[in-house]
């Protein structure tokens, strides 16, 4: 059924317009005002007072994650409806194979995994290794399955931690593919110096994981993967970029013309380190790399957003619940499977706490979280703006809607959640995926 959207506040980074919308076959056919329908079968919506959003892209995400705790509490299905439910219509979840495990293999494997999703996805190559096969391999997946971005991580040594002379060996083939790096930048060698340090100590409760990854682990290895970004010329983006000190840095390289990108996530936005202060049961839905850090970073993160130094708020959503999976870690931080929930949340947050506290504006919400992520992943024009030829993923947000986040009423599979009791305002009150209406809601219901 085509749609017609009436009189509604259109906003993207291009234009801020009142006017009507019209929607067939998946695509935004036109946008002007008194646009009359055609005699056929028809969907109107009046959306005045309302805006008409692109829907959100959520560039960093994992469902259905294995783990020592198990899989992480969504599924492909689970974490969708969530999604949808937040006016997230597209994520970017991850592909991430064994150590010398066929890239190709684990990307069909990963397919059949996402299969029951109900928005739009694609995949992030994560690269664990480097081994005579994984040049040709990376070639394959940029020419004949369409990955845009390959995924390292620094942290997790011993697991799927790289060394930095493997990832440059990445970026300079990445480079040659037009492809971009994404990089978890942590010194994964200092992380186990610190850990192996608490846990001799006997100082082993939640609060140390922080302890452990203090903020220079962090700054030292984006210091340093900037430095191959110049080496390389290798499009990089800084995933979960979580102190002052890597915005600084992060600021001056793109100054310089180095092509570096970052991403940072709502929780680091609005939590603060005080949460690992809380009981034992509390603190552990709060562990999660890198940990939530202090005021003055969370300043200077806002500060980044506000001059796009950090091009990007993703979620990094990887719930897993507190009783039988967190709580295993909860006499050694270091087993605690690390990761949180959030893409229920994302757009209603960084509205709520971004555009009505003036730290940033409308069409820099749109930006952050639709339109910079579908430019840097491949996946614009078709998706993060409202154009006509674009398609029809589209959020109307009711801006006045108030609620109270809680794990007793939100839709993430999770039996806790780390913004629970925090107030939003601001709701998708219809989610429109491939141009149909999937989600609405009505005021106070």
């Amino acid at each position: 059924m085509d749609i017609l959207i009436k009189q509604g506040r259109i906003i993207d980074p291009f234009c801020d317009i009142i006017s009507d919308l019209y929607i067939s076959s998946g695509k935004i056919i036109e946008i002007k005002n008194n646009i009359t329908p055609p005699n056929k079968n028809i969907h109107i919506i009046h959306a005045q007072d309302r805006y008409i959003i692109p829907g959100g892209i959520d560039a960093h995400v994992h469902m259905h994650l294995l783990t020592p705790a198990g899989y992480s509490s969504n599924d492909f299905y689970t974490g969708s409806l969530a999604a949808l439910y937040g006016g997230t219509t597209t994520f970017i979840d991850f592909v991430t194979p064994a150590k010398n495990e066929s890239l190709i293999e684990a990307l069909k494997k990963r397919q059949n995994e996402a299969a029951n999703a109900i928005c739009n996805y694609t995949f992030h190559m994560s690269i664990t290794s480097w081994n005579n096969h994984t040049a040709d391999e990376m070639q394959t997946c940029v020419e004949k399955f369409g990955i845009r971005s390959f995924k390292t991580y620094l942290a997790y040594k011993g697991n799927i931690g790289i060394e930095y002379s493997e990832l440059e060996k990445i970026m300079k083939v990445a480079h040659k593919l037009n492809a971009i790096v994404t990089v978890h930048a942590e010194e994964g060698d200092e992380i186990i110096k610190k850990q192996n340090y608490f846990i001799q100590q006997g100082k082993t409760s939640p609060e140390y994981h922080a302890l452990s990854r203090p903020n220079e682990v962090e700054s030292t290895a984006v210091e340093k993967v900037i430095a191959l970004a110049q080496k390389t010329a290798c499009k990089t983006y800084i995933v979960h970029t979580s102190t002052h000190r890597s915005v600084e840095l992060i600021r001056d390289a793109q100054k310089k013309g180095i092509p570096i990108y970052s991403e940072t996530c709502p929780q680091y936005l609005i939590l603060d380190d005080s949460v690992y202060q809380k009981p034992l049961y509390e603190s552990l839905k709060y562990i999660i790399s890198p940990p939530i850090r202090g005021l003055s970073d969370q300043q200077g993160l806002w500060e980044g957003v506000a001059d796009e130094t950090i091009a990007v708020i993703a979620t990094d959503h990887c719930p897993f619940n507190t009783y039988g999976q967190k709580d295993i870690g909860k006499n050694n931080f270091t087993i605690i499977p690390n990761g949180a929930g959030g893409i229920e949340h994302r757009l209603a947050l960084i509205y709520t706490y971004g555009v009505l506290k003036n730290k940033i504006n409308l069409q820099q919400w749109v930006s952050l979280c639709s339109t910079n992520p579908a430019k840097i992943f491949g996946l614009y024009p078709q998706k993060g703006i409202i154009t006509e030829g674009a398609d029809a993923d589209i959020v109307i947000w009711n801006p006045t809607f108030e609620d109270i986040i809680s794990a007793n009423t939100h839709h993430q599979h999770c039996d806790s959640n780390i913004y629970e009791g925090l107030k939003t305002i601001g709701k998708a009150e219809y989610v429109i995926l491939n141009g149909k209406i999937i989600h609405e809601s009505i005021q106070n219901k």
